[in-house]
């Protein structure tokens, strides 16, 4: 199979990258100290590795830690979101900026990666349905419901469960985001948070981050039965790379430094102290490997399970310490491609692995918020009113 003239004609789309947080915490966002144009960065993402990795649009994620709420939160991701413009203006030789389907078919046409932005984390606006709204209008499309932490309305896949999925408040979350054209992202979040979302889901949702659970017993993934519903909704769950949710004794091994945290009072939704205490246990408890085959696994469950148009990429590249062997960096994708097309993946299958089924989520997604508007405007719905609690500030 000519892999490299299928990727020409069906970039890579994916669906998860921390390469901005990487560049606030290391340089600032300063490019000239990171500059991914030239290539040989130490971050597992630069311009060149990307174009070596059959990459036509990235989803950069605008991440900031639960630990910052409230205000800081919000600032936080403003600057998050400043920084994919910066990036994608610094290299627009390269990067084009894009909000829609079409607008990432554009870039493709000038031969340019599209820059993407996603929001990860419900922590971001704060209980704000303006807030929101905002993100959107600066470009943010789509939002991960909870970090590692609960949201005041919503339940993490790593915190104890207090609303049982979704509040009222987070039901009307999902349906702005629905009516806005944002994708409503279920990486993170509880299994009952996901079926909530689907539940009350007006358009397709998405995993930007995540694989199956029935492959990888992890909180992460997402179990058959919200694969189904995925997609039922037209939905695609792009299936990430990060080892402890691909492999059985990754996944076992960080079981057991979640057990030995929460011994010392550290749960795992405690992100700053949970981090440090994982650096510690690392170096006395030697991680296991996965490899390229884990992934594999994964898509082939996915697909199995939820059908052809309903598996994705999103490796999460930037966002952990190790990768998979034969997955290290962002040039890896055609080994991945090459693995499945050994398995019998077709061309026409692996297009829509690639970008196919995304482009059609991202459409999907708009022409529903077009119907919607015509009989909905936008929400003045607060938390207090519908869930009976106050945001945690004045």
């Amino acid at each position: 199979m000519d892999l490299t003239g299928l990727l020409a004609a069906h970039p890579v789309i994916d669906g998860h990258n921390d390469l901005l947080w990487t560049a606030r915490v290391e340089v600032a966002y300063d490019f000239s100290r990171l500059d991914v144009g030239a290539g040989g960065t130490p971050t597992h993402t630069d311009l060149p590795r990307m174009r070596a990795g059959g990459m036509g649009a990235q989803f950069w994620s605008v991440y900031v830690p639960t630990r910052l709420t409230g205000d800081a939160a919000v600032s936080a991701t403003l600057e998050q979101v400043d920084a994919a413009r910066m990036l994608t203006s610094r290299y627009a030789d390269e990067l084009a900026w894009a909000t829609t389907a079409d607008e990432v078919e554009d870039a493709w046409a000038g031969d340019r990666m599209a820059s993407l932005v996603g929001a990860e984390g419900g922590h971001s606006i704060d209980c704000s349905l303006g807030t929101l709204r905002q993100l959107h209008d600066l470009g943010v499309r789509y939002l991960t419901l909870t970090h590692n932490a609960n949201t005041p309305w919503a339940d993490s896949a790593t915190d104890a469960p207090v609303a049982g999925g979704l509040t009222a408040f987070g039901r009307e979350v999902v349906r702005e985001m629905n009516r806005l054209g944002m994708m409503v992202d279920l990486s993170h979040v509880s299994a009952d948070t996901m079926r909530a979302a689907l539940d009350v889901a007006e358009a397709p949702a998405i995993f930007s981050h995540s694989s199956a659970r029935v492959v990888t017993d992890s909180p992460r993934n997402a179990p058959d039965d919200v694969l189904e519903a995925l997609a039922r909704g037209g939905g695609v769950c792009m299936v990430t790379f990060v080892p402890k949710f691909v492999n059985a004794a990754c996944a076992d091994a960080h079981r057991e430094l979640v057990a030995a945290a929460a011994a010392e009072g550290v749960p795992e939704a405690d992100g700053v102290r949970f981090a440090e205490l994982e650096r510690a246990w690392v170096l006395d408890h030697p991680q296991p490997t996965a490899t390229l085959a884990d992934v594999v696994a994964h898509v082939e469950h996915v697909r199995e399970v939820a059908g052809i148009d309903h598996v994705g990429l999103g490796g999460d590249y930037d966002g952990v310490e190790t990768l998979p062997a034969g997955l290290e960096d962002v040039s890896t994708y055609p080994a991945l491609l090459a693995a499945l097309a050994e398995r019998g993946w077709s061309s026409d299958d692996l297009a829509r692995l690639t970008c196919r089924n995304t482009l059609r989520v991202m459409r999907e997604v708009e022409e529903r918020a077009e119907e919607i508007q015509l009989t909905r405007g936008p929400s003045l719905a607060r938390i207090e009113d519908l869930d009976g609690t106050s945001p945690a500030h004045p």
